[in-house]
């Protein structure tokens, strides 16, 4: 299974290094038809002759294979949504494949074809203007950005034959340049007219709401069978948690109101230029802390080898606080910034809230995870999911509560505000998927809710909308954190398994759904029909 696992990755990083244009039906054709001839040899084997492990990689694989299969209908379905903004597509990407197959061009005709590139942009700007054209804001979004990678994918083929070609240089070389420009304007207009983003406007957060269905899908694929719905509640449960505690905490500071209590920790921020100093010292508190009280291996290489970067000003609007893993990266504000953006950056990245970000991103968090994921059955990156990555270093956070590692009430404030803003990242992410919330709302729930600066607060939503991220990685942090928090409640807390034990576990095992890590540890008896039913989060009533 490992073998196997390891050619399907990189017969998958070719097919996609070379069939590189998103939305070309080509690729889309080519990968199913790679993807349905794998899953169907996988499951011609004889899984009941596999150990455990392989059992276990035989039933990742098979979900993986299906999700790719699925994400290449959604994609295919988001394509049509924004085709009628894009006529002229097909004739790019036809021109662009043919020079990869290294098919002979005709200059003569490649200009024609692009002549009518010109006519189809005019065409669809006419509609808009005229308002015969509609498409949803998400959509016009993601035409834009296609119409980016066309344009790049057009100045590949271009500068393929340009110059050495002298009879397609000859004809291509005048059309070429103004469809260039045209295709940088139309992006533009897109954006401006269908999408209300003005030009220079870097701020904007618009985001693709996948729905009711999409959210389902991505859920059975993540092996949690909780309805969308039900992960609100779970969200809302959990901040009532904290909330409570919250109260508790502030009251031993002298305080009623929990935000005044709040507001007086935000206020407790180092002077500028000691914040690397500050991290240092919380890395090495951390890493002590889970070594004297042997709850983890922690490996001398995985200690000493990490390094620390500044986070620019412009990263920050995306990042308003530290990233980290393999790196801490520290955000905190520079010379070139305004007053109040510096401020807000200090206080939201206090000597307390800047606590549990260190041992959330180190060790024990993400650069401890890091570590074992290149030297631990690696092949199993390949099964990525928040629910592993994000939960184990918020999972962390929950067990040191629990050892009574915030030791005085600013620490145990710091600790509760990120634990109510992964509550709250569950409730306005799903909620946002759902069609409930605008990114507004989701910015003013970060506010009220939790108690983030605003700038802080447009920044996360930013992040979660605007990025790379998954639909259900906000969510991913807690429930991922609740999963293994369940598990270990199963496993440690019955005394079949010591805490240092589990946790080593955890980590050698690598990625993979929190269910079919708990198969794989409990060596549970699974059958290829395997169905996720774990219902770790208990009565939801």
């Amino acid at each position: 299974m490992p073998d196997r696992i390891i050619h399907i990755k990189a017969d998958l990083k070719d097919l996609n290094s070379f069939y590189n244009i998103p939305i070309s039906p080509l690729r889309r054709t080519r990968l199913h038809q790679y993807l349905t001839t794998q899953l169907k040899s996988l499951q011609s084997t004889t899984f009941s002759s596999y150990d455990q492990e392989s059992k276990i990689d035989s039933l990742l694989l098979q979900n993986y294979l299906r999700r790719e299969l699925r994400q290449l209908e959604l994609d295919e379905e988001k394509g049509s949504k924004m085709s009628v903004l894009l006529p002229f597509a097909s004739t790019i990407v036809r021109l662009c494949e043919d020079r990869q197959q290294m098919k002979e061009v005709n200059g003569e005709k490649a200009a024609r074809e692009l002549t009518t590139i010109s006519t189809s942009i005019l065409s669809v700007k006419k509609a808009v203007k005229n308002i015969k054209t509609k498409v949803e804001k998400s959509s016009a979004y993601r035409a834009a950005n296609t119409i980016d990678q066309l344009r790049s994918y057009l100045q590949e083929w271009y500068n393929f034959f340009a110059g050495y070609d002298p009879m397609f240089t000859w004809w291509v070389s005048s059309p070429y340049s103004k469809i260039d420009s045209e295709l940088r304007a139309f992006a533009t207009f897109v954006r401006e007219e269908l999408v209300g983003i003005k030009p220079g406007d870097t701020d904007a957060i618009v985001g693709e709401p996948i729905g009711r269905e999409g959210l389902l899908a991505d859920l059975e694929a993540e092996m949690i069978p909780y309805s969308p719905e039900e992960l609100i509640k779970i969200g809302e449960k959990e901040y009532e948690w904290c909330l409570k505690e919250m109260k508790k905490a502030s009251q031993d500071l002298g305080y009623d109101d929990w935000r005044d209590a709040l507001e007086y920790v935000k206020n407790l921020y180092v002077p500028p230029g000691q914040q690397t100093q500050l991290v240092r010292q919380l890395a090495d508190e951390a890493v002590t802390y889970v070594k004297k009280h042997d709850l983890i291996t922690v490996p001398r290489i995985a200690e000493e080898t990490w390094r620390m970067f500044m986070m620019t000003p412009s990263r920050q609007k995306v990042n308003p606080f530290f990233l980290g893993g393999r790196s801490m990266i520290v955000s905190y504000p520079t010379d070139t910034m305004d007053h109040e953006d510096k401020l807000m950056s200090m206080r939201g990245n206090n000597i307390h809230f800047s606590r549990s970000t260190v041992f959330h991103e180190m060790i024990p968090g993400h650069h401890l995870q890091f570590y074992y994921m290149v030297r631990s059955r690696p092949y199993r990156r390949i099964f990525e999911t928040p629910f592993y990555i994000e939960g184990w270093a918020l999972y962390w956070e929950m067990i040191l509560w629990d050892k009574g590692f915030p030791a005085t009430p600013e620490n145990k404030i710091g600790m509760l505000f990120w634990r109510m803003h992964r509550c709250a990242r569950i409730i306005f992410s799903v909620k946002f998927h759902l069609g409930l919330m605008t990114p507004q709302e989701c910015i003013d729930m970060l506010v009220d809710m939790v108690g983030h600066e605003r700038a802080t607060a447009e920044g996360e939503v930013r992040r979660s909308f605007n990025g790379d991220y998954s639909p259900l990685y906000q969510a991913g942090y807690m429930i991922g954190a609740l999963q293994l928090h369940s598990l270990r409640k199963e496993l440690v807390g019955s005394g079949k398994m010591g805490e240092k034990e589990y946790h080593d576990r955890v980590m050698n095992a690598n990625m993979m759904p929190i269910e079919m890590l708990r198969a794989l540890i409990k060596d549970q008896n699974v059958g290829e029909d395997f169905k996720t039913s774990w219902r770790f989060y208990g009565d939801l009533d």
